[in-house]
Protein backbone atom coordinates (compact mmCIF):
# COMPACT_ATOMS: atom_id res chain seq x y z
CA UNK A 1 0.00 0.00 0.00
CA UNK A 2 1.11 3.52 -0.59
CA UNK A 3 1.57 6.10 2.15
CA UNK A 4 -1.54 7.97 1.06
CA UNK A 5 -3.67 4.85 1.44
CA UNK A 6 -2.51 4.29 5.02
CA UNK A 7 -3.02 7.94 5.97
CA UNK A 8 -6.55 7.91 4.56
CA UNK A 9 -7.43 4.62 6.22
CA UNK A 10 -5.73 4.45 9.61
CA UNK A 11 -7.27 1.04 10.35
CA UNK A 12 -4.94 -0.39 7.71
CA UNK A 13 -1.82 1.13 9.20
CA UNK A 14 0.72 -0.72 11.28
CA UNK A 15 0.00 -1.33 14.96
CA UNK A 16 1.40 1.47 17.06
CA UNK A 17 1.82 3.77 14.08
CA UNK A 18 0.05 7.01 14.78
CA UNK A 19 -0.90 5.96 18.31
CA UNK A 20 -0.17 9.46 19.50
CA UNK A 21 -2.70 10.78 16.97
CA UNK A 22 -5.46 8.52 18.28
CA UNK A 23 -5.52 10.07 21.77
CA UNK A 24 -6.89 13.59 21.88
CA UNK A 25 -6.85 15.49 25.16
CA UNK A 26 -9.13 18.23 23.90
CA UNK A 27 -12.40 16.47 23.19
CA UNK A 28 -14.09 19.55 21.77
CA UNK A 29 -13.81 21.63 24.91
CA UNK A 30 -11.17 23.15 27.12
CA UNK A 31 -10.52 21.29 30.35
CA UNK A 32 -10.04 23.28 33.53
CA UNK A 33 -6.64 23.44 35.11
CA UNK A 34 -5.58 21.30 38.04
CA UNK A 35 -5.75 24.41 40.21
CA UNK A 36 -9.47 24.78 39.41
CA UNK A 37 -10.08 21.24 40.66
CA UNK A 38 -8.12 21.99 43.85
CA UNK A 39 -10.23 25.10 44.46
CA UNK A 40 -13.47 23.15 43.97
CA UNK A 41 -12.21 20.43 46.33
CA UNK A 42 -11.47 23.07 48.98
CA UNK A 43 -14.96 24.54 48.56
CA UNK A 44 -16.46 21.06 48.92
CA UNK A 45 -14.41 20.46 52.08
CA UNK A 46 -15.57 23.78 53.54
CA UNK A 47 -19.22 23.01 52.80
CA UNK A 48 -18.80 19.57 54.40
CA UNK A 49 -17.24 21.18 57.48
CA UNK A 50 -20.15 23.62 57.62
CA UNK A 51 -22.60 20.71 57.38
CA UNK A 52 -20.93 18.90 60.26
CA UNK A 53 -20.79 22.11 62.30
CA UNK A 54 -24.46 22.81 61.56
CA UNK A 55 -25.49 19.36 62.70
CA UNK A 56 -23.39 19.12 65.87
CA UNK A 57 -23.54 22.78 66.92
CA UNK A 58 -25.54 23.12 70.15
CA UNK A 59 -25.26 26.83 71.00
CA UNK A 60 -27.72 27.97 68.33
CA UNK A 61 -31.08 26.27 68.17
CA UNK A 62 -31.65 25.56 64.47
CA UNK A 63 -35.12 24.16 65.03
CA UNK A 64 -36.96 23.64 61.77
CA UNK A 65 -34.17 25.32 59.76
CA UNK A 66 -31.74 22.44 60.35
CA UNK A 67 -33.01 20.02 57.70
CA UNK A 68 -33.60 22.64 54.96
CA UNK A 69 -30.12 24.10 55.51
CA UNK A 70 -28.51 20.66 55.29
CA UNK A 71 -30.53 19.84 52.15
CA UNK A 72 -29.46 23.13 50.57
CA UNK A 73 -25.78 22.38 51.28
CA UNK A 74 -26.26 18.86 49.89
CA UNK A 75 -27.69 20.28 46.66
CA UNK A 76 -24.80 22.75 46.30
CA UNK A 77 -22.26 19.95 46.77
CA UNK A 78 -24.09 17.71 44.29
CA UNK A 79 -24.08 20.54 41.74
CA UNK A 80 -20.35 21.19 42.16
CA UNK A 81 -19.41 17.52 41.92
CA UNK A 82 -21.65 16.88 38.92
CA UNK A 83 -20.59 19.95 36.97
CA UNK A 84 -16.85 19.89 37.67
CA UNK A 85 -15.73 16.37 38.51
CA UNK A 86 -18.26 14.61 36.28
CA UNK A 87 -17.64 17.20 33.52
CA UNK A 88 -21.32 18.01 33.00
CA UNK A 89 -20.32 21.64 32.64
CA UNK A 90 -18.64 20.74 29.34
CA UNK A 91 -21.15 18.15 28.06
CA UNK A 92 -24.51 18.38 26.38
CA UNK A 93 -27.28 20.25 28.19
CA UNK A 94 -29.33 17.05 28.01
CA UNK A 95 -27.01 15.36 30.51
CA UNK A 96 -27.32 18.31 32.86
CA UNK A 97 -31.10 18.14 32.65
CA UNK A 98 -31.03 14.40 33.39
CA UNK A 99 -28.90 14.95 36.49
CA UNK A 100 -31.15 17.81 37.60
CA UNK A 101 -34.20 15.58 37.21
CA UNK A 102 -32.43 12.90 39.26
CA UNK A 103 -31.58 15.41 41.97
CA UNK A 104 -35.17 16.67 42.13
CA UNK A 105 -36.44 13.09 42.33
CA UNK A 106 -33.94 12.16 45.07
CA UNK A 107 -34.77 15.23 47.17
CA UNK A 108 -38.48 14.57 46.68
CA UNK A 109 -38.18 10.96 47.82
CA UNK A 110 -36.07 12.06 50.80
CA UNK A 111 -38.62 14.69 51.83
CA UNK A 112 -41.49 12.23 51.52
CA UNK A 113 -39.54 9.78 53.69
CA UNK A 114 -38.99 12.50 56.30
CA UNK A 115 -42.70 13.28 56.38
CA UNK A 116 -43.45 9.60 56.93
CA UNK A 117 -41.34 9.60 60.10
CA UNK A 118 -42.70 12.95 61.26
CA UNK A 119 -46.40 12.80 60.54
CA UNK A 120 -47.40 9.16 60.06
CA UNK A 121 -46.08 7.68 63.30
Amino acid sequence: MSDTATSEHPEHSEPGAGAADEHHDDEGHAHPSDWAYVKIAVVLALITALEVFTYFETVLDWGVALVPSLIFMMIVKFYLVATWFMHLRFDSKLFGRMFTAGLVLAVGVYLVTLTVFEFWV
